[in-house]
């Protein structure tokens, strides 16, 4: 189940990624389409939304590195985990 969405890489582990900013409640959704739906409380201004997608993969996933790689100011966006299993990733974001 959307094991191309969530792939390894030579620098880590990359995700495809759906962002609901402005959300009511925080937290992954799961699996939407060809990307991993999550919801941020933050609003899509100053960079507040990818902090808070930061934050919470990093506490989702357990990953060391979380960084935006592509789409920084859309809410289609792709990010490399670093410090942390491609399983570990799959396991916790493909069905919360």
């Amino acid at each position: 189940m959307g094991h191309h969405l969530i792939r390894e890489t030579t620098r880590g582990v990359e995700v495809d990624l759906l962002i609901v900013p402005n959300a009511a409640r925080a937290g992954v959704v799961g699996v939407h389409g060809d990307r991993v739906k999550i919801r941020v409380a933050s609003p899509p201004e100053k960079n507040k939304a990818n902090a808070a997608v930061v934050d919470l993969l990093r506490g989702v996933t357990g990953a060391r590195g979380v960084e935006v790689t592509k789409g920084r100011t859309g809410r289609h966006k792709t990010v490399l985990l670093t410090g942390v299993a491609l399983d570990s990733v799959r396991e916790s974001l493909e069905a919360p």
